[in-house]
Order: C-alpha cells, then structure tokens, then sequence
C-alpha cells in the first residue's frame, strides 16, 4: 500500500469512533452532564493516542502497491462477513454466535487468513434492517476489505481495530446508497454496574486466554463470545442477550497487544471504559456491524492515551 492509502487507513480508523460518538451525543435522551463529561473525556485521552499513532502510522507506510496478499486478506473480509451474516440471519444464530463461530473457526484453520476473516465477520453481524440481503452487505465488505488492507500499519495491537474497519465498511455503504440503521432504544443507565462487570471479566479473560494461554487473539476472542453468546441468554433470558453482546464486545479490548495495554490491570481498566461507551453509544448506529468493536477501540485507545498522559506528566514532575 501506498504512503497515502495507508494514511487514508488511518484517518477511517479515526473518523468513524468520532462519528459513532457525535451520534450518540445528538441522540435522545436530551444531554446532561455525565454524558457530556463521558464523551468530551473519551475524545481528549483517545485524540492524545491517535495523534501519537499518526507519526508512527506515516513512519511503517511503504511505497508498495496493492499485492496478492492485500487481495486474499480484502476478499477473506468479504467471505467472514457473508459467512456471519448467513449463520447470524438465515441459520437463527444471532450476530453474536455467528460472528464468534466465524473466527473461532478462522482462528484454528491452518492459514493466514483469520484475522482477515474475523474482521469481516464484525461486518456480517449487520442488521437485515441495515442490510436486507446479502448483496448490500458484500458492498460493505468490500469498502471494509480495502480498508483493513490500508490500514494494515495503523493502531497495530490495538483490541477493536477489527470492529472500527467493520463500522467504516457499513457506515461508508449506508451513506452512498440509502440505507438506514434499526431502530432502537437507549440503555438505561441502571444496567451499567453489571454492564461495566461484565465488560471488565471478558476483557481481562480474553486477554488470559490470548496472551498467557496463548491460543492467539482471534481465538481468545471468539471463545469468550462463543461461551456468552450461548450461555448468557439460556441464564438470564430478560437479560442474556445484552450481557452477551457486552462481553464479546469486550473481548476485542482483551485482543489488545501487551505493547499497547501491558497487563491485566490496563486490560481491566479498558474494559471498565469499554461498559460506560457500551451505554453511551447505545442509541446510535443500530444495527450496523463492527459497532461493538468500536467501542472497544475507543475504549482501547482512551486507555493507551491516559497511559501516555500518565508517563508525560511523570517525566515532567522529576
């Protein structure tokens, strides 16, 4: 990829976590402090991470051209997403479990293509409100294949990249053809205590089974969604499918690499931020895939940007 087309990578990376979080400002319930606070916080530490990510985003671009690889990885995009969406819609598994079940498989086939694939899985968990057919939701795929391959050196390690090149995939093919997202109401803010635990034990156990078990991220991730995706609805029927999709989107925060989140405690803290945004941005964007991601991204970089606020002001004091 071109120096340019992997700066276009990573501007998508940050477009569109600000515009899933001005949406959820502009939706209803009518603004108060708290989420004034919450959001304005989220977009000054993550705005502090992004613009440090810029330089070294520039600095890893190459002069090469689209090659072979970025075509396998752009149409294995497009195969996880029609995968998904056909497990997810016409099986009756629901985008959870089908989106887990995708790169779970991805994640254990003897190639190169998971990550690839699981990030087009994020796209297949669209809505058929969003994306009434196969077709529309291949168009998504597309744009998000062609953005995971310019954004290949962007926000490297970083848990929820997957989700935000999703998100970018869908939100590009809504606005240029019509569609509309779901309808849907926000979350009440009394469910976020469990929310926030919720989010906080699959980040941390993603991040156990990824790192220190090493079975990989894609795995880590797709079994801690596979697992709630089938348990907490069959527990908590008033509940379970909400705290299902908490902790599989949580468990993009636990994909994060040790370089960027160095251990458990920075994991947990990601993952108690990934709960608050999981509510905030409750009411926008329904329905479109990779949303769940990212919020795990904002809730990611946020956390990568008070970590490096954090040692700036301590170089400072000494």
């Amino acid at each position: 990829m071109s120096r340019t087309a992997q700066y276009a990578g990573y501007v998508a990376l940050v477009v569109t976590p600000l515009a899933l979080l001005g949406s959820a400002v502009a939706a209803p319930p009518a603004l108060t402090t708290g989420r004034v606070t919450l959001g304005g916080g989220v977009v000054l530490v993550g705005g502090l991470a992004a613009v440090t990510e810029r330089e070294r985003a520039l600095d890893a671009a190459t002069a090469s051209g689209f090659d072979r690889r970025d075509a396998r990885d752009a149409a294995a995009v497009v195969a996880g997403a029609i995968a998904a969406y056909l497990l997810s819609v016409h099986a009756g598994l629901g985008p959870v479990v089908g989106s887990a079940a995708v790169g779970l498989a991805a994640g254990l086939a003897p190639t190169d293509g998971d990550v690839a694939a699981y990030c087009g899985s994020f796209v297949g968990m669209a809505s058929p409100a969003v994306f009434p057919g196969v077709v529309p939701l291949a168009l998504a795929a597309g744009v998000s294949g062609l953005a995971f391959v310019a954004a290949r050196d962007a926000f490297g390690g970083v848990g929820g990249k997957l989700g935000t090149l999703a998100l970018f995939g869908c939100a590009t093919t809504v606005a240029l053809t019509g569609f509309d997202y779901a309808s849907g109401a926000a979350l009440p803010w009394t469910m976020a205590p469990e929310i926030v635990a919720v989010a906080v034990v699959g980040a941390v156990v993603t991040v156990v089974l990824s790192v220190r078990l090493g079975l990989g991220a894609v795995v880590g991730s797709a079994a801690v969604g596979l697992v709630a995706g089938l348990a907490f609805p069959a527990l908590l029927p008033a509940t379970g499918a909400t705290l299902a999709t908490v902790a599989f989107c949580a468990s993009f925060v636990g994909m994060s690499s040790t370089e960027r989140l160095a251990d458990e405690r920075q994991v947990a803290v990601a993952g108690v931020l990934c709960g608050l945004v999981f509510v905030f941005v409750s009411p926008a964007f329904v329905g479109a895939g990779g949303k769940l991601g990212t919020v795990a991204f904002v809730s990611a970089v946020s956390t990568v940007g008070l970590s490096e606020l954090y040692e700036r002001t301590r170089r400072r004091l000494r």
